[in-house]
Formats: C-alpha cells, structure tokens, sequence
C-alpha cells in the first residue's frame, strides 16, 4: 500500500494547486507527503479548457499564461461598447495545458509528491485516516493511505438549489488571414446576440494577436444547446456582429458551468474534503472558480504546514452567496434583464471595484452602493420570495 499524509483526487486546476502549494511549502512549515492522484486518459478525465482570471500584475503562474490584458470591452445590448482600464489589475488567460505542464515540472523535482495514474474506485473511513482503492488502465488494483484526502471530481449530481442556471458556452480558437482584433483589449460580454427567453447570453473575444483569438458564444439559461446551435450562434457572431475576414477555426473548446443558490458540502468523511467546483468554488453569479481555487488550497495548504485541522475554507462569503442567489433568482424568473443589468454595473461602476466586486472582495458599503446601480424593486422581490421557495434537485444538464 502507498502511504502518505495527504491523498489528493483529481488532477485539475484544485488538485494541481493543491499539490503545488505543498511541494512548495515554506521552510518553516511542516512538510507534508502527498499522492497525486489522476484518472487515465478517458472519460474521466476533464477535457481541455480554458481558465480566466483577474489579479494584479505579477502572478505565480504567468510563465503559462496565454495571454493577459488591463483592458476589457463590454458591448451593452444597443451596441454600444465600454471600455475600461482595471490597472491594477490585469485579466489573465491560462489554457490547462499549459498549467499542467508548469505544475508538472516543479513537482518532478518534488520528493514529497507521487502522482499515481488510477481511477479511484472506493474513498473509505478507517481508524488514523483514509483507505482509496484505485485501478490502472491495466486493471491493477492499487490501495493508498492517508490521512487527508482532498477530492476534487465533479459530483455525479448538483446539490438541490433554489435556483440553478447553468453558464454553457462553445468557442472557436480562430485565426485570421488579416489584423482583425486588438490585442490590448479583451472583449468581456458583447451582448450584440439574441437572448434567450431566460437569462442571457454574450459574445466573449480573447485576443492573442492581432490575427488569432478566442471566441465564444455563452448563454446563462436553464438547458445546454444541441451542438448545432452552437455553431449557428458562433457564426452568426463571427461573421455578421465582428464581421472576422476569412476566419479559419484551428479547435474548439465546449463547457458547462452549474451557477447555483445550493449549498455545496465541504467535508464529505471524517477525513474526506472537497475542494474545486465540487466544494464550492465555483462563483454561482459569475462561473468564475480559478481564483477561488487559489483561496481555497492556499488555506488547506497553511492549515496542513501548521499541523491544523485542514477543513477547506468557504470560497465565497456568507453575503456575497446571499447576493448572487438574489441575481439568480431574478434572472431565472425573467424580473431582470440580463445583458441590461451588467451593461449598467460596467456603465456605472469602476471597473476595478467592480471586479473586486464580482470577486467577493469588496466592503460592506461598496457592496451597497454597486446595489443600488442594479434594479433595486425587482432585486428587492427576489430577495423577499428566496426564504419561501423550496430546494429542488436539479434534473442535468
């Protein structure tokens, strides 16, 4: 049996991070022994995907960025573009290759991190700690024992929810025969797209060069598209709203992201974890999670070098949960106007306050005051009705 102190499951963003932070823990604090551990090429492990994220200029992982910019764009429903410097702050693109592969080459010289390729089969309580049961792609069975275990899969079903929206989206990696972005500048939400009877749905441009970008079609609704309509709306947005000259699509990159009011179990055995999407990083107004999964194994990673009991922090704030279940339930019961409704928060409000607002890191009175640029009577019936309505579980996407 492989032993060690901590077993982490999954090898995501979370469980990368995680295991990164305590390769690289600070010489005074406890060294901690770690098996990493990721299902085979398959099913089970998640598909290539992009992450975004905000912080100030310097970060510990921009030698894998892809991209980064200190202005953003948002084209309100009219058409009408807003453009912003967040200086501080930069917004940051990181493709999961390229984390991976960075991760990857400072924990080959780590000798306190195994990574174990097997698809973990049975998590179980035992007396000291944990005892996984996993299986290669050979089928050799494979028993690890721990004391921690942070499990970082996608839970097989959403916890039952007040209101669940799903954030779905489809891209294409384009490049163009001639200069047809700016590359100082990301294109946020470009709200120049049909919207849906329920939510909203944006364009999203993520240049890398003048030549070659990101774009993506998303919607905030309650159901996925079929695979066609996606291609319809990327067409439609490529070609007659940014009009792209002779755009050639190099890959594609697809995903679904729950923004749910539910409350998402942290803890799941005596000595069992969760961390990532799966123990509730994921921003219910937003899909943003990347940095909130930096939050969240920063503190595990503390608590372990300090010999405390690791319990993951909450990601997000009592009062900022609180507020995005308010947004939820308004843009599910249609009370709101979606694309209007950020249009005017990126009208109105500073956009670096405003990104420490969608990051759960601004003050009680700001919070009040980026309130009170919302549509605050339909606001305020949101929030009266959310003690009354029952939590259902969600049927799936």
């Amino acid at each position: 049996m492989l032993e060690a102190d901590v077993a982490i499951v999954g090898a995501g963003a979370a469980g990368l991070s995680l295991a990164h932070r305590l390769a690289r823990h600070a010489p005074t604090a406890r060294p901690v022994s770690v098996a990493l551990v990721n299902a085979p090429p398959g099913a089970l492990r998640p598909p290539r995907r992009t992450w975004c994220f905000w912080e100030p200029d310097a970060g510990p992982y921009d030698a894998a960025l892809t991209a980064s910019w200190q202005r953003l764009r948002v084209h309100a429903p009219g058409g009408r573009p807003i453009e912003r410097d967040i200086a501080p702050l930069r917004y940051k693109m990181l493709r999961s290759d390229d984390f991976e592969d960075l991760i990857a080459r400072d924990l080959a010289s780590s000798p306190l991190v195994r990574g174990v390729e097997a698809a973990v089969e049975t998590v179980e309580d035992v007396t000291g700690g944990v005892r996984l049961r996993a299986r290669t792609a050979e089928g050799r069975a494979v028993d690890i024992g721990a004391r921690w275990v942070f499990d970082s899969r996608p839970l097989g079903s959403l916890p039952a929810a007040r209101t669940t929206l799903l954030q779905h989206f489809h891209g294409w990696f384009v490049r163009c025969r001639r200069p047809a972005f700016d590359p100082d500048v990301v294109g946020l939400m470009d709200f120049r797209t049909p919207q849906p009877a329920r939510g909203l749905s944006f364009g999203y441009v993520l240049p890398m060069s003048r030549r070659e970008a990101l774009v993506e079609y998303t919607e905030f609704s309650p159901a996925v598209l079929a695979p066609h309509e996606y291609r319809a709306a990327l067409r439609h947005y490529t070609e007659d709203v940014l009009r792209l000259p002779d755009a050639e699509i190099v890959s594609t990159e697809t995903g679904v992201i729950p923004m749910t009011d539910a409350p998402f179990a942290r803890q799941s055995g005596a000595s069992v974890f969760r961390i990532g999407t799966a123990g509730g990083a994921t921003r219910p107004a937003t899909g943003y999670t990347f940095a909130a999964v930096q939050r969240q194994t920063r503190a595990v990673a503390e608590a372990l070098g300090a010999g405390r009991h690791p319990l993951p922090p909450p990601a997000h704030s009592a009062r900022s949960r609180a507020m995005d279940a308010v947004l939820l339930r308004a843009l599910d019961s249609g009370r709101v106007d979606g694309a209007a409704f950020f249009a005017r928060l990126f009208t109105h409000v500073p956009s670096a306050r405003l990104l420490r607002f969608l990051d759960g890191r601004t003050r009680l009175l700001e919070d009040l005051g980026i309130g009170l640029r919302t549509p605050v009577l339909p606001m305020l019936r949101s929030a009266a009705e959310l003690p009354f309505l029952p939590r259902r579980p969600f049927p799936g996407p």
